[in-house]
């Protein structure tokens, strides 16, 4: 008769004897305790991590994408770039302390804020809860939840972005650099990115876990770069974005244009 048909009393004697035993050995001698250490030491022990997230290799998502060309003005140094760090709440407020959290676009620096946003949203289509944290700008995901990475291009110019998610690139899964190929979006339009392709139709959806379960150090077994998104913004060439009308009267703007007030004319 094995354990599972075993009557309930025979199992409460069961461990009822290994509490009394358990109980006994609270006063062995020294050379016992060594060896139950030894002993011990041929069980299964719980894996080391770091503490916080990382992305993990996701189920697969159809996505669909083509090929178009694009030149780039300059095919190695992007005119911006941007990144967002992620972490747990727990995580986030042991740099920050007591926090506020915000749900929306990332506060990007100027120019680079006048031609896109980018974003990263949870699986139901809201945006992480995040916050400044010196010049940085963090989001709070959840293990086990499901995110992706959303650009919004507000120039009148089509723009390639290299993405990279824990320092990989999320077209090849390999070591992300900016000399590499990456998303053309279109004028006033936006992209969702939702995991790590791995065809033309489908992608590995993005996934918080554990570090040690993060695409990064399952593929790699490297995890320096976990926690941190980024994106490289490459114009076209022949295209400067930079002379947009309203982005180049932004930028042009004269804060100290006169020496006094008057008054606006008569209406």
């Amino acid at each position: 008769m094995d354990f599972m048909e075993k009557s309930p009393l025979a199992v409460c004697a069961a461990f009822g004897a290994l509490f009394l035993v358990s109980c006994s050995e609270t006063v062995s001698t020294s050379s016992q305790t060594a060896a139950r250490s030894e002993d011990s030491s041929r069980f299964a022990q719980a894996p080391t991590d770091r503490p916080g997230l990382g992305t993990k290799w996701g189920e697969t998502r159809q996505s669909r994408v083509g090929f178009a060309g694009f030149e780039r003005a300059d095919r190695t140094h992007p005119i911006a770039t941007a990144a967002i760090y992620y972490n747990d709440e727990k995580g986030i407020r042991a740099m920050a302390g007591v926090v506020a959290w915000r749900r929306d676009w990332p506060v990007l620096s100027a120019p680079i804020a006048s031609l896109i946003s980018i974003g990263l949203k949870d699986q139901s289509g809201r945006f992480l809860p995040g916050l400044i944290v010196g010049d940085r700008w963090f989001v709070v995901g959840e293990e086990g939840r499901r995110y992706s990475i959303v650009i919004r291009n507000k120039s009148d110019l089509r723009l390639d972005l290299v993405l990279s998610v824990d320092g990989l690139d999320v077209l090849d899964g390999r070591k992300a650099s900016v000399t590499k190929p990456g998303y053309i979006v279109a004028p006033r339009s936006q992209l969702v990115v939702e995991g790590f392709r791995q065809s033309s139709d489908a992608v590995a959806a993005f996934r918080f876990g554990p570090v040690r379960e993060s695409y990064a150090h399952q593929k790699y077994g490297d995890t320096r770069n976990v926690g941190v998104i980024g994106a490289a913004i490459f114009n076209e060439r022949g295209t400067n974005p930079w002379t947009n009308a309203e982005v180049g009267r932004r930028l042009k703007a004269n804060p100290f244009p006169g020496r006094f007030a008057t008054p606006p004319p008569p209406r």
